[in-house]
């Protein structure tokens, strides 16, 4: 990192000036501390790349779990003009509609934890994990396949995973309109046909939590909330699916990179004009893997619920298994905005960010309108994670937009080079956190040291006024990728 690179606006703010082809300036949230990490990689230049496409309006934002990503940083947000603006895979991510789901029960810790190690045995033994792993369910008809991509979580609901009104606390409950089934290509359908109701791989997981911490308990009682309390996350995108999705666009906007009127300062950044029929053409697709990805969700939360009844000799009632909230990462959505005075139609890019919309929206469920929208900030397999609420100053400051989890600060690479999988073993027994993961090494790779502390990101957020923190949880059980 450059001094010239940033300014300093307050504590917590820095931007980068326009510079070259930049149209917009860069913003970045980031406390002291989270700063000097900034000179690891070069997210930094990322953000000022991103400045430089058409249509783009504010600023070029990085929330403070930013790292290097392909072409856009992770962590990154940007606003395009629906009229002038582009639509970029890079600026969506491989892993489309990567998600995070908090679910609450009944449960507090002294009732589970004598039989937690056959809970997660269970879960890690009724739910796929790892890369290229087959579905939980049977393999899907090409007819079905449609059908999630058109309808997403519903399809899952409809056939027997789970309960209607998860889909009210959904983003888009769980199915955003537009998607085009004949915008996927045969290869990402056939990797689509069999992935349903698989967690994946990397930094993929669920995880069974239990409530430490209670911010605001008003919020907490409301929500059914409190100390000790037994909660579930599940975090997973649309798999093989959706990446197939990107990298089939990739290649297809790179064949016809010679049609675009502006300069790419890098390749990564591959884009189309979001009105161009490419741009169409993959948004469409996007939608497609984003409604995939919700149902995907959906089965796992439905089989996740389904042996803790069997293990706890539990029903329904006395479980009290219900969904908070779903929130997206990796996802364009068009939006309305206020900006500069008017309201304005935007593709909001978010990449490793989430939406975090402030009270009184209309996108927001009714149960939660006046509160703001809830905002899921997982951070690594040992430490913590958040609930917290969007509000008024990050619609006006990140087009309601948040940070999304911890941030890497060491490739996987480096995290196989400077531990084993017996010493990651070894400290989660010491911090009495049970783990399952599909191999060793992403147990390596998956560590706490090799992201940024979650408290110092959140906290980030919350000084800046763009979240309100609730509850944090810690885990006790983790089922890894």
């Amino acid at each position: 990192m450059q001094d010239s690179d940033l300014n300093r606006i307050d504590e917590n703010r820095w931007e980068i000036p326009c510079s070259g082809d930049m149209r917009v300036p860069g913003r970045i949230f980031a406390n002291s501390r989270l700063a000097a990490l900034l000179a690891k990689d070069r997210s930094i230049n990322q953000v000022k790349n991103v400045a430089t496409l058409p249509g783009i309006v504010g600023y070029s934002i990085a929330m403070p779990d930013i790292h290097e990503g392909y072409g856009f940083p992770i962590g990154g947000v940007a606003a395009m003009d629906y009229n002038s603006g582009i639509i970029s895979p890079g600026g969506v991510g491989y892993d489309i509609n990567c998600g995070v789901r908090l679910i609450r029960t009944n449960l507090v810790y002294r009732e589970i934890k004598d039989r937690l190690k056959v809970i997660i045995d269970r879960l890690y033994n009724s739910i796929p994990t790892g890369v290229g792993s087959r579905g939980a369910i049977r393999k899907l008809s090409s007819k079905e396949l449609d059908q999630i991509m058109i309808r997403g979580a519903r399809w899952a609901i409809e056939n027997g995973y789970g309960d209607e009104t998860s889909l009210i606390y959904m983003e888009e409950q769980g199915m955003m309109p537009g998607a085009n089934p004949d915008a996927v290509s045969t290869k990402a359908r056939s990797r689509g046909l069999d992935q349903m109701g698989t967690l994946g791989s990397g930094n993929h997981f669920i995880e069974l939590g239990i409530v430490e911490d209670i911010y605001d308990s008003s919020v907490a009682d409301f929500l059914g909330l409190e100390k000790n309390q037994i909660i579930v996350l599940i975090h997973s995108g649309s798999r093989g699916f959706g990446h197939q999705i990107c990298d089939d666009y990739v290649v297809e906007m790179k064949r016809k990179r010679q049609e675009l009127d502006f300069a790419l300062p890098d390749i990564q950044l591959i884009s189309a004009y979001i009105n161009s029929p490419i741009g169409k053409k993959y948004y469409s697709a996007m939608v497609a893997a984003a409604n995939y990805a919700w149902s995907n969700r959906q089965v796992m939360m439905s089989l996740v619920e389904k042996e803790l009844r069997r293990v706890l000799d539990a029903s329904s009632r006395e479980l009290g298994y219900k969904l908070i909230y779903d929130v997206s990462h990796n996802i364009a959505k068009l939006e309305e905005h206020n900006f500069e005075g008017r309201r304005r139609l935007l593709c909001v890019h978010r990449k490793g960010a989430t939406r975090a919309f402030g009270p009184g929206h209309h996108l927001i469920p009714d149960r939660y309108r006046e509160i703001g929208q809830p905002v899921i900030i997982p951070g690594d397999m040992g430490r913590y994670s958040y609930l917290c609420l969007g509000t008024e100053a990050g619609m006006n400051e990140t087009f309601g937009s948040s940070c999304h989890g911890a941030g890497r600060i060491m490739s996987r690479k480096e995290a196989l080079r400077s531990s084993t999988a017996n010493r990651v073993l070894q400290d989660m027994q010491k911090r009495n956190i049970l783990v399952h993961s599909a191999t060793r090494s992403t147990l390596v790779e998956e560590m706490s040291n090799v992201y940024k502390d979650v408290s110092a990101v959140v906290e980030t957020m919350t000084d800046c006024g763009l979240l309100k923190k609730i509850i944090k949880t810690k885990p006790i059980g983790v089922i890894k990728g």
